[in-house]
């Protein structure tokens, strides 16, 4: 088969299986599995595939059509410009949620320390250190399996990976030696086992409401961590626990980033309000929805 013939063929398979954007996902899978590009395709559509290839190809495009998320046929996301790895244990890096990192990085301060709660795949803390200066930071989530992939992302894309505990490493690490950002990550139930203060903390928290899950997509619903979507019975139980825990970990002035679902904009809001932030503001994402809600510890 030639690249054309297997692209076409691709597509029509996940045409028939509903897949949104068929023929992006069937493109880009013939370019993963003949390490090839876009260009490469459409110059020499007539050129032969090896019949490795259009095997590897089919069975991916099946599984594909089966609405496995194409980040975990690929095994990564990019987000940021970096790559990240990903897998059924942590939730695929979105593009709405790179306004999050935006607007922590228009704000963020040399030698700032980050705590990047409900981590996840670690790429909002990555993605912070890799575009600032002299800052740590350290992510926290409650699945040990999610922070294993963190782990792997700091490494792939050049953080210095600290295992000693925060308290041991964070306050000083100006006089560590190291050229490369240090980050640590922790297993915990939100702020249970943190210690320590942080200029700024950060969080894509869950926040779906648990009615609302089974009406999502198959890739999200069948093959995301439910631990990372659900926000419980109104969606904001996390943004509860979160605003009032972060008071004890923010330093005077420091301040709070918080992704949010289009409709939470001001229930957010008012939730930081009623713990003392003040200068908060609503962000609006590039569709013209509400995306982040930030204040400042009075």
């Amino acid at each position: 088969m030639t690249y054309e013939e297997c692209f076409q063929s691709g597509k029509a398979v996940l045409e028939r299986a509903g897949v949104q954007e068929a023929a992006l996902d069937a493109r880009l899978l013939l370019e993963y599995v003949c390490d090839t590009d876009r260009n490469t395709l459409l110059a020499h559509g007539e050129k032969e595939v090896l019949d490795s290839q259009a095997g590897a190809y089919e069975s991916l495009i099946e599984k594909r059509a089966r609405r496995i998320p194409l980040q975990h046929l690929t095994g990564v996301q990019e987000f940021m410009g970096l790559v990240f790895a990903v897998n059924e244990h942590v939730l695929i890096p979105r593009q709405d949620t790179e306004i999050l990192v935006e607007e922590v990085l228009r704000e963020l301060s040399d030698g700032s320390r980050i705590l990047d709660m409900c981590t996840g795949s670690g790429c909002i803390l990555i993605s912070l250190l890799h575009f600032s200066n002299h800052c740590q930071g350290m992510g926290v989530d409650i699945s040990g399996e999610a922070l294993r992939t963190a782990e792997e992302n700091a490494v792939r894309n050049g953080l210095f990976l600290e295992k000693a505990p925060w308290e041991e490493w964070g306050a000083s690490w100006d006089l560590c030696g190291q050229e490369k950002a240090g980050i640590c990550f922790l297993q915990s139930d939100l702020f249970a086992s943190v210690k320590g203060k942080f200029e700024v903390i950060v969080s894509n928290p869950p926040y779906i409401p648990s009615a609302v899950l089974d009406t999502l997509m198959p890739e999200v619903r069948e093959h995301e961590p439910r631990l990372a979507l659900d926000g419980h019975e109104d969606g904001l139980y996390f943004y509860r626990k979160i605003i009032s825990g972060s008071r004890e970990h923010l330093t005077g002035g420091g301040r709070l980033f918080l992704e949010i679902g289009y409709d939470q904009g001001e229930a957010v809001k008012s939730l930081m309000e009623q713990k003392g932030f003040k200068d908060i503001v609503i962000v609006k994402d590039y569709g013209g929805l509400d995306r982040v809600v930030s204040g400042t510890l009075s």
